[in-house]
């Protein structure tokens, strides 16, 4: 019997020797993705030409090595020396040298932070330490904070992802139909524009022709985003109804874990652990309530945000032929270049509102972006009237 005893303390003995081991490679792995971002953010602003993005991406780096510093802190608490090299994530650093615009490099950033994100979550289930836990709830923080900014940057990048965005702002602030307004608006404005503009190089202004042109194209253009639109909100109710399901699924298959995962969300918005965990326990007793509250929490979307789809296709139809109309407008009542002339003025007028709008979602100035949306619409109108007088040409 002693022997045995003697053998069962020397196989129980190692447990806590191997924990710790699992810990001490995980903060490493956790240093080295830090150091990863540290350079891949500061590439970044090497390469960035707007000072506002710059000075972005040098304070994400600045997060980054803050995090790295306090994993290698934390190392050194447990007796571990600092790192002094790392692999990290062998595919983020490159990504600052990825070639192509900043729309792109951007956007595969968001992903990496939100991956990061999700990697993080499951450690704060999986470790029970609290010096490492608490370190985990910061970054966790920082990193959701992360991935808005580079959302937000993607959306400056991008002038139509940053109609998509305020489109989704609105929804969630009104659950109904501004957001599909101002996109419909802003895609009527610049096709027809373009309309116009060639159909006027082409016929030297004949306001016949324009106004058959710029008439028909309004018809198909609001049709089409009235269609675009119906198809969007009917799609964002099926995934949320489907993400309501997974997490139906979950809750019946695996609730402690899902109370867990519940309690985190609370815990990041501030909530300490204990009282968290009453409210996942409380929600959990209604399961309709909890199923909700998750699929809140997961894809920043209500019930009560979700656009109706006939509201939003009618919106999406209507909004699109006022933007439409505006550059056809002149040619009710004038002729030739001063017709020309004159939707010119109307049209980028419009574009630099529009581009104005977009200023609440981005880092910069409303000026700043009414005049990029002006300058857009502008180059598009020289070009498409350019298109369109070679085009008259050939034709004559």
């Amino acid at each position: 019997m002693q022997n045995s005893s003697r053998q069962k303390e020397s196989v129980l003995a190692p447990q806590p020797a191997r924990e710790d081991n699992r810990l001490i490679e995980t903060i490493r792995r956790d240093w080295a993705l830090e150091m990863d971002g540290v350079q891949m953010y500061a590439a970044l602003a090497e390469r960035e030409k707007i000072p506002e993005r710059r000075t972005i991406f040098r304070q994400l780096s600045e997060l980054e090595q803050k995090h790295a510093e306090q994993w290698a802190q934390r190392l050194r608490e447990l007796g571990e020396p600092t790192p002094t090299t790392h692999s990290g994530k062998a595919h983020a650093t490159p990504v600052a040298d990825t070639p192509g615009g900043m729309q792109q490099i951007i956007l595969a950033i968001e992903q990496e932070e939100r991956r990061d994100v999700a990697n993080y979550l499951h450690q704060m289930r999986e470790t029970h330490d609290e010096e490492t836990r608490a370190i985990l709830r910061g970054v966790i923080l920082d990193e959701f904070a992360h991935a808005h900014t580079l959302n937000r940057l993607y959306a400056q990048s991008n002038p139509r992802s940053a109609l998509d965005y305020l489109q989704r702002r609105l929804r969630q602030g009104t659950g109904s139909w501004i957001g599909d307004a101002v996109y419909g608006v802003n895609d009527g404005l610049g096709a027809i524009f373009g309309i116009v503009s060639g159909v006027s190089g082409a016929t030297l202004g004949n306001s016949k022709f324009v106004l058959l042109a710029g008439l028909a194209g309004m018809i198909a253009s609001a049709l089409s985003m009235g269609s675009g639109a119906y198809l969007a909100a009917k799609s964002e109710r099926e995934i949320y109804e489907a993400e309501l399901q997974r997490e139906r699924d979950s809750l019946q298959e695996h609730p402690q874990e899902a109370r867990e995962e519940m309690a985190v969300f609370y815990q990041l918005k501030g909530v300490p652990e204990d009282d968290a965990a009453k409210i996942a326990d409380y929600l959990a007793a209604n399961p309709d309530q909890f199923l909700k509250t998750m699929a809140a929490e997961k894809l920043n979307l209500t019930e009560d945000a979700l656009s109706n789809p006939i509201t939003s296709a009618i919106t999406g139809s209507l909004s699109t032929a006022v933007g439409a109309f505006i550059p056809v407008v002149p040619f009710f009542f004038m002729s030739g270049y001063p017709a020309v002339i004159a939707a010119a003025a109307v049209s980028l007028v419009a574009h630099f509102a529009v581009g104005a709008a977009k200023s609440l979602v981005t880092v910069r100035s409303w000026w700043a972006s009414g005049l990029e949306m002006t300058v857009v619409g502008a180059v598009e109108g020289v070009v498409t009237y350019l298109i369109g007088m070679g085009l008259g040409r050939v034709g004559g």
